[in-house]
């Protein structure tokens, strides 16, 4: 953005001195129409020019910003699933091994990278429920509702964290998410 900002004003700086040339050879050529109408051209042509390369380069800004949000949101997305599977697979199986903790503990350093601080907060919170089943390295079916409420409650701030903000869905959202829970 201060970049562009920049170089529009070099371009206004420019596109001034340049009007005060082409002013001067307009009254220059003041008893040759022709040549009038040549200064014009000029002065048109540039100005053409100078709007075309200020749009362009504020067009490329913006597609460079989408590519980076869409990126972004692919890396995220494609985390966030996998560590639903990995949750997925630790609930099937019903037990927490070394490769497990090895496995979360990567995927940990993964989410703190690209993570907004709500899944943060609750991410910590799911790591707390599985440290506290897999004490004994075995998940009964207790502990598994426990790991299945937990990943929803992380689940809705995920959600929260892949789509835009809007305030008002943000507390209905999270009321069907703890009734779904509850449900469970």
């Amino acid at each position: 953005m201060k970049n562009s900002v920049v170089y529009l004003l070099v371009a206004f700086m420019t596109f001034v001195i340049g009007l005060i040339y082409l002013k001067f050879a307009y009254e220059g050529t003041s008893n040759d129409p022709f040549g009038q109408e040549l200064v014009l051209i000029v002065l048109g042509t540039i100005a053409t020019i100078a709007i075309t390369a200020a749009l362009i380069s504020k067009q490329s800004e913006i597609e460079l910003e989408k590519e980076q949000r869409v990126k972004v949101f692919d890396i995220k997305s494609n985390l966030y699933f996998e560590l639903i599977n990995f949750i997925e697979e630790v609930v099937r199986k019903r037990e927490v091994d070394p490769e497990d903790l090895v496995t979360l503990e990567f995927l940990t350093h993964k989410i703190s990278i690209l993570a907004s601080p709500e899944v943060l907060r609750e991410f910590s919170s799911l790591i707390q429920t599985i440290k506290d089943t897999s004490s004994d390295s075995i998940i009964s079916a207790i502990e598994c509702d426990q790991l299945s409420a937990s990943l929803a409650k992380l689940c809705g701030k995920i959600r929260y964290d892949l789509q835009p903000k809007d305030k008002n869905h943000i507390a209905e959202t999270q009321e069907i998410i703890d009734e779904n829970i509850r449900k469970i």
